[in-house]
Protein backbone atom coordinates (compact mmCIF):
# COMPACT_ATOMS: atom_id res chain seq x y z
CA UNK A 1 0.00 0.00 0.00
CA UNK A 2 1.31 3.23 -0.96
CA UNK A 3 -0.57 6.74 -0.74
CA UNK A 4 0.61 9.80 -2.99
CA UNK A 5 0.58 12.58 -0.32
CA UNK A 6 0.77 15.32 -3.55
CA UNK A 7 -2.64 13.98 -4.53
CA UNK A 8 -4.39 15.11 -1.67
CA UNK A 9 -7.33 14.40 -1.33
CA UNK A 10 -6.85 10.79 -1.29
CA UNK A 11 -9.63 8.34 -0.76
CA UNK A 12 -8.84 4.39 0.19
CA UNK A 13 -10.24 1.52 1.92
CA UNK A 14 -8.25 -0.25 4.77
CA UNK A 15 -9.37 -2.87 7.71
CA UNK A 16 -10.80 -2.40 10.51
CA UNK A 17 -12.14 -4.63 13.02
CA UNK A 18 -14.99 -3.85 14.30
CA UNK A 19 -16.75 -2.31 11.34
CA UNK A 20 -18.99 -4.83 9.44
CA UNK A 21 -17.26 -6.58 6.51
CA UNK A 22 -13.91 -5.49 8.04
CA UNK A 23 -13.53 -2.32 6.26
CA UNK A 24 -13.32 1.12 6.67
CA UNK A 25 -13.37 4.19 3.98
CA UNK A 26 -10.85 6.58 4.46
CA UNK A 27 -10.54 9.82 2.70
CA UNK A 28 -7.54 12.28 3.45
CA UNK A 29 -8.05 16.23 2.57
CA UNK A 30 -5.42 18.93 3.87
CA UNK A 31 -7.49 19.84 6.79
CA UNK A 32 -9.84 16.78 7.57
CA UNK A 33 -10.05 13.21 7.59
CA UNK A 34 -13.14 11.39 6.80
CA UNK A 35 -13.72 7.79 8.15
CA UNK A 36 -16.43 5.91 6.87
CA UNK A 37 -17.60 2.32 8.45
CA UNK A 38 -20.95 0.69 9.27
CA UNK A 39 -20.75 -0.68 12.97
CA UNK A 40 -23.92 -3.34 13.80
CA UNK A 41 -25.80 -2.04 10.33
CA UNK A 42 -25.35 1.17 11.44
CA UNK A 43 -23.15 3.35 8.89
CA UNK A 44 -21.35 6.48 10.13
CA UNK A 45 -18.93 8.96 9.14
CA UNK A 46 -16.60 10.33 11.71
CA UNK A 47 -14.59 13.96 11.14
CA UNK A 48 -11.54 14.47 12.49
CA UNK A 49 -9.34 17.59 11.77
CA UNK A 50 -5.71 17.06 10.44
CA UNK A 51 -4.21 19.25 13.93
CA UNK A 52 -6.28 16.97 16.45
CA UNK A 53 -3.79 13.78 15.03
CA UNK A 54 -0.73 13.85 17.18
CA UNK A 55 1.82 13.15 14.29
CA UNK A 56 3.07 10.35 11.96
CA UNK A 57 4.93 7.62 13.09
CA UNK A 58 6.64 4.65 12.22
CA UNK A 59 5.41 1.16 13.27
CA UNK A 60 7.50 -1.80 13.08
CA UNK A 61 5.62 -4.98 11.61
CA UNK A 62 6.30 -8.59 10.81
CA UNK A 63 8.79 -8.19 7.90
CA UNK A 64 8.14 -4.27 6.89
CA UNK A 65 7.78 -1.26 8.36
CA UNK A 66 4.38 1.08 8.41
CA UNK A 67 3.92 4.36 8.02
CA UNK A 68 1.02 5.76 10.37
CA UNK A 69 -1.27 9.02 11.02
CA UNK A 70 -1.26 8.49 14.74
CA UNK A 71 -4.33 9.55 16.54
CA UNK A 72 -4.93 9.91 20.29
CA UNK A 73 -7.63 7.03 19.99
CA UNK A 74 -6.00 4.08 18.44
CA UNK A 75 -8.89 3.12 16.40
CA UNK A 76 -9.01 6.23 14.86
CA UNK A 77 -5.11 6.29 13.71
CA UNK A 78 -4.63 5.17 10.17
CA UNK A 79 -1.68 3.00 7.93
CA UNK A 80 -0.64 5.56 5.15
CA UNK A 81 2.39 3.03 3.61
CA UNK A 82 3.50 -0.30 4.25
CA UNK A 83 7.36 -0.92 3.12
CA UNK A 84 10.18 -2.89 3.74
CA UNK A 85 12.55 -0.17 2.31
CA UNK A 86 13.53 2.38 5.23
CA UNK A 87 14.65 4.89 2.78
CA UNK A 88 11.04 4.88 1.52
CA UNK A 89 9.52 4.97 4.69
CA UNK A 90 11.94 8.01 5.64
CA UNK A 91 11.10 10.04 2.12
CA UNK A 92 7.54 9.28 3.07
CA UNK A 93 7.16 10.32 6.24
CA UNK A 94 8.85 13.66 5.41
CA UNK A 95 6.18 14.29 2.07
CA UNK A 96 3.19 13.39 4.07
CA UNK A 97 4.65 15.75 7.18
CA UNK A 98 5.06 18.22 4.86
CA UNK A 99 1.56 17.81 3.04
CA UNK A 100 -0.23 17.71 6.33
CA UNK A 101 1.86 20.35 8.35
CA UNK A 102 3.01 17.47 10.70
CA UNK A 103 5.89 16.10 12.82
CA UNK A 104 7.12 12.69 12.63
CA UNK A 105 6.88 11.59 15.97
CA UNK A 106 7.90 8.45 18.06
CA UNK A 107 5.09 6.49 19.02
CA UNK A 108 6.84 5.24 22.48
CA UNK A 109 7.07 8.64 24.04
CA UNK A 110 3.53 10.23 22.46
CA UNK A 111 0.20 9.39 23.98
CA UNK A 112 -1.40 7.00 21.03
CA UNK A 113 -1.42 4.06 23.54
CA UNK A 114 -4.23 4.85 25.41
CA UNK A 115 -7.54 5.84 23.94
CA UNK A 116 -8.44 9.87 24.40
CA UNK A 117 -10.42 10.76 27.95
CA UNK A 118 -14.08 11.46 27.79
CA UNK A 119 -15.33 15.36 28.06
CA UNK A 120 -17.05 16.55 30.61
CA UNK A 121 -19.91 17.20 29.58
CA UNK A 122 -22.25 20.30 31.09
CA UNK A 123 -25.81 19.50 32.85
CA UNK A 124 -28.61 20.77 30.77
CA UNK A 125 -29.94 22.18 34.43
CA UNK A 126 -27.25 24.27 34.91
CA UNK A 127 -27.93 26.70 32.38
CA UNK A 128 -31.23 27.17 33.63
CA UNK A 129 -30.91 28.97 37.37
CA UNK A 130 -27.82 30.99 38.54
CA UNK A 131 -25.29 28.87 39.96
CA UNK A 132 -25.33 31.08 43.32
CA UNK A 133 -28.96 30.48 43.69
CA UNK A 134 -28.35 26.93 43.39
CA UNK A 135 -26.19 27.31 46.46
CA UNK A 136 -28.58 29.53 48.82
CA UNK A 137 -30.96 27.75 51.13
CA UNK A 138 -34.35 27.77 49.85
CA UNK A 139 -36.94 29.99 52.00
CA UNK A 140 -39.08 28.73 54.54
CA UNK A 141 -42.16 27.15 53.40
CA UNK A 142 -45.51 28.87 54.07
CA UNK A 143 -46.98 26.68 56.53
CA UNK A 144 -44.28 27.46 58.81
CA UNK A 145 -44.46 31.71 58.60
CA UNK A 146 -46.78 33.25 61.38
CA UNK A 147 -50.12 34.31 60.48
CA UNK A 148 -51.34 37.21 62.65
CA UNK A 149 -54.66 37.19 63.46
CA UNK A 150 -57.20 40.06 64.82
CA UNK A 151 -54.53 42.89 64.88
CA UNK A 152 -54.91 46.25 63.35
CA UNK A 153 -52.61 47.44 60.46
CA UNK A 154 -50.24 50.21 61.00
CA UNK A 155 -49.38 52.25 58.04
CA UNK A 156 -46.31 54.63 58.25
CA UNK A 157 -46.51 57.86 56.00
CA UNK A 158 -44.36 60.34 55.45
Amino acid sequence: MRLDPLSLPVRFDTRDARADGGLRHVEISRDQVVLRRAVRGIRMAINVRVHDFLGIAVRAADDAQLLVLVHRDPSLSIPLLVSADGGEIDEAARDWGAALALNLIDEDTAEGGQPAPRRRRHHVIRSRRPKILMRRRNGAAIETMPVHRGEREIIART
